[in-house]
């Protein structure tokens, strides 16, 4: 494929991005931003308070991954745009009494497009994908506090061109056990290119979050509720029809609430409203089921299935399906 189509088809493909996960529209990578776990999607899909053995939680939140048994596996699958998949895998193992290290990888295909010279001649097919390798380790501070970081290699490939860069995560998680009481600070995608698309450079979609999860008493409920994106606070930052977006709808943006409830202790239904989507795809047009999103698991002591619904982009609905197993219990104290 000549220069003079791919550009324009690497740009497309950062429009769908941008338009898809609500990022900046000067950065890239906005693949990282889509979460690898199915409950978190339901609960609206930017959580990082979620205390669960779910291992594909500690991708969001690097210091969720103390709360995951020892030799955990998890793989997830999500349907995306038409023609496009995305999906992982994960694994977690402690180390010592208070560790915890972990791996995992990340990725979204494409699907397939044709190749042509300038005459429109077809000269094959290709296959542009994002991809993301991380490793991980979290450590337990004091009983109720956890740190973790994230180091990861972030891929892109779009037919001749492709870009790589290099990222950090950072997190920390406070759980009261007693009170049933998470709260999680996050800094996401500290870092940048190695290798550009081009001549120019771009920004990784840096993500700044905190967040809270509630039980409510006795009752089998939990409340989320998380603000993201706190570095971004200009109109520029957020897609409208006409460019102009009010200060109250610009704080509102930054929120998403999920709540979780627990009908039996193995089983989880959940929904989540995230603001900024629900604003975005009603500007766009789409204002069916727009912010909303629903699932449903279960957690038995060593096997962990999950599915959820949402909709990140106008095209087409997403659902997402993940499946865990702990091979055995964590040994921390």
């Amino acid at each position: 494929m000549t220069k003079k189509h791919i550009l324009p088809l690497i740009l497309a493909l950062l429009l769908v991005q941008t338009e898809s996960f609500c990022q900046e529209s000067t950065s890239i990578f906005n693949f990282l931003s889509l979460p690898n776990s199915s409950h978190l999607v339901g609960l609206g899909g930017k959580n990082i308070s979620l205390v669960q053995d779910e291992i594909q939680t500690a991708v969001t939140n690097p210091a969720l991954l103390s709360n995951i048994s020892d030799k955990s596996i998890g793989v997830n699958f999500m349907s995306y745009m038409q023609g496009c998949k995305a999906g992982g895998a994960a694994y977690a193992q402690t180390a010592g009494s208070r560790g915890t290290w972990g791996v995992y990888t990340q990725f979204v295909g494409y699907g397939s497009m044709k190749e042509t010279d300038l005459a429109g001649e077809i000269l094959g097919e290709m296959k542009p994908l994002d991809f993301c390798i991380g490793g991980q380790y979290s450590y337990m501070l004091t009983d109720r506090l956890s740190g973790g970081a994230t180091g990861k290699i972030v891929y892109s490939h779009y037919g001749e061109f492709s870009s790589c860069a290099l990222a950090v995560d950072l997190g920390l998680n406070y759980y009261w056990e007693e009170k049933n009481l998470s709260l999680s600070v996050v800094a996401r995608n500290i870092g940048g290119q190695v290798k550009r698309f081009g001549d120019h450079g771009e920004r990784l979609p840096f993500d700044m979050r905190i967040g809270f999860t509630k039980g409510l008493g006795h009752a089998p409920i939990d409340i989320s509720v998380t603000m993201v994106d706190l570095t971004h606070w200009s109109q520029s930052d957020y897609f409208s029809t006409d460019g102009e977006v009010s200060g109250g709808r610009i704080f509102t943006n930054h929120f998403e609430i999920g709540v979780d409830a627990y009908p039996i202790p193995i089983i989880y239904v959940c929904a989540g409203f995230n603001f900024r989507r629900a604003f975005e795809m009603k500007a766009a047009g789409s204002s069916h089921a727009a912010g909303l999103s629903f699932g449903a698991g279960a957690n038995l002591k060593k096997l962990k299935v999950g599915i959820a619904y949402a909709k990140y982009h106008i095209g087409a609905p997403t659902l997402s399906l993940n499946l865990s197993y702990s091979f055995q219990k964590s040994s921390k104290e």
